[in-house]
C-alpha cells in the first residue's frame, strides 16, 4: 500500500490525538471534511489505522513501578515454550511480552504498584514456572524516551518523583537449578 505525504500527516495528528474530530484534522492537514474522512476509512479499511485507544496514568491502574525482565529457559521444548508463554501472556502485570532471537530468550515488561509488589509477582509466579534457568530484573533509572503518556507533572513510569530518593539502577539475578519445576 502506498501512504502519501496527507496520509502520514493524517496518521501523525491521530497518533498524537485519536480523538481529534474530522473537522479538525481536516483542517490541520489541509482538506474539506469529505475527503478527510474517506481517507480516514480508507486508512481503517486497509488496516494501516488499527484502532483507537485512551493514554491511561499507569498510577490510576496500580502500576506505576516498571521492570523490565530478561528471561533464559533451561529446556526449549515446544510444551515447555507454550506453556511459558500462556502462562506470562496472562498475568495483567505483563504489559508487553517478546521471544527473542539468541540470549536472551524472553523480554518481558512488567508494571505493578511498587518494590514489594514485583517481588511477590516475581517470587510467587514468575520463577514458579517450569523451565525457567535464569531471570534478570532491570529498573529504569530514567525514561530517555517513550512512545507512552504521562499526566502533566507526573514522572515517566519507573522515574522517582523529584522528590524521593534516588533509586539508581539495579540488576537483580535469581538462578534456578534445572531441577526444579
Amino acid at each position: 500500500m502506498h501512504l502519501d505525504d496527507v496520509d502520514r500527516a493524517i496518521i501523525d495528528h491521530l497518533r498524537e490525538e485519536g480523538r481529534l474530530s474530522n473537522v479538525a484534522l481536516a483542517e490541520r492537514v489541509h482538506l474539506t471534511p469529505g475527503p478527510c474522512l474517506r481517507r480516514v476509512q480508507r486508512l481503517e479499511a486497509e488496516g494501516v489505522i488499527l484502532g483507537y485507544s485512551a493514554d491511561v496514568a499507569p498510577e490510576a491502574l496500580g502500576q506505576s513501578f516498571e521492570v523490565i525482565l530478561e528471561v533464559e529457559l533451561t529446556v526449549y521444548d515446544a510444551g515447555t515454550i507454550a506453556h511459558f508463554e500462556s502462562t506470562m501472556a496472562a498475568f495483567d502485570e505483563v504489559v508487553e511480552l517478546y521471544r527473542l532471537f539468541g540470549s536472551p530468550d524472553y523480554f518481558i515488561r512488567v508494571a505493578v504498584s511498587d518494590l514489594p509488589a514485583y517481588e511477590r509477582f516475581l517470587t510467587e509466579e514468575v520463577i514458579t514456572i517450569p523451565g525457567i534457568a535464569k531471570v534478570f530484573s532491570r529498573f529504569a533509572m530514567k525514561v530517555l524516551k517513550s512512545s507512552r503518556r504521562t499526566a502533566p507533572g507526573v514522572a515517566a513510569p519507573g522515574v522517582a518523583a523529584p522528590d524521593a530518593p534516588p533509586r539508581g539502577s539495579a540488576v537483580a539475578v535469581m538462578a534456578r537449578s534445572p531441577r526444579r519445576g
